[in-house]
């Protein structure tokens, strides 16, 4: 007399319940895998601009992008690009000065040249120490060299390229600096078009640069 176990239905029954058991679990690792490709494709997809000037709070800015915005998210994407950052970095014109009580001071064509020749030079180094920062990371990335007042230059660039994010550093500026300078970061918060993060450095970072 054959047992329980060795009875040929139950046998088939139980192998046919292997067979779904198997089967559900293939139909998981698709769904898993579905949703990787989903989320690897979510983050390639963006595109955030960060702005960058000679100050250790704007790279303190991109650093934290690299680190946060784009890390890889399973095996599947590690030798993918995730995401593209552009690198914007604003040149200020070089205006003549009127004093108030006397004629104006201007400057010659070679002087003008001189200063032009400064803020090239200036702009490379800054765009390669980013480059650098990206492709340690290996981020993809692209640079934006623009002329004119930084605040409104980078909106206007954020704007036009449609970025998803933009990144600003906060130099920690007192009222009164704030006041007489302005803020790149406030004049951004309030008039950029597209969702904007500010990234304050830590405290030890921003005495550093405030005292030199």
């Amino acid at each position: 007399m054959e047992t329980a176990a060795q009875t040929p239905e139950l046998r088939a029954m139980a192998t046919e319940g292997k067979g779904v058991a198997i089967e559900v679990q293939a139909e998981e690792r698709r769904q898993l895998a579905r949703k990787a490709e989903a989320e690897a494709e979510a983050v390639k997809e963006m595109n955030v601009m960060v702005a960058v000037d000679q100050s250790e709070s704007s790279f303190y800015a991109l650093q934290w992008a690299l680190e946060n915005l784009f890390r890889r998210k399973g095996a599947a994407v590690e030798t993918e690009e995730v995401g593209m950052v552009t690198v914007v970095h604003v040149q200020q014109p070089f205006h003549n000065y009127v004093l108030p009580a006397g004629p104006g001071i201007y400057a010659t064509s070679t002087v003008i040249e001189s200063v032009r020749k400064a803020q090239e030079q200036n702009s490379s180094v800054i765009l390669s120490r980013a480059l650098r920062l990206c492709k340690d990371k290996m981020v993809k990335a692209e640079t934006l060299i623009l002329d004119g007042d930084p605040k409104e230059m980078i909106c206007q660039a954020a704007e036009q390229m449609h970025v998803d994010l933009l990144l600003v550093g906060s130099r920690g500026l007192s009222r009164l600096k704030r006041a007489f300078l302005g803020s790149v970061s406030d004049y951004c918060a309030h008039y950029a078009k597209c969702p904007i993060l500010i990234v304050k450095p830590p405290k030890e970072k921003l005495s550093r640069e405030s005292s030199t």
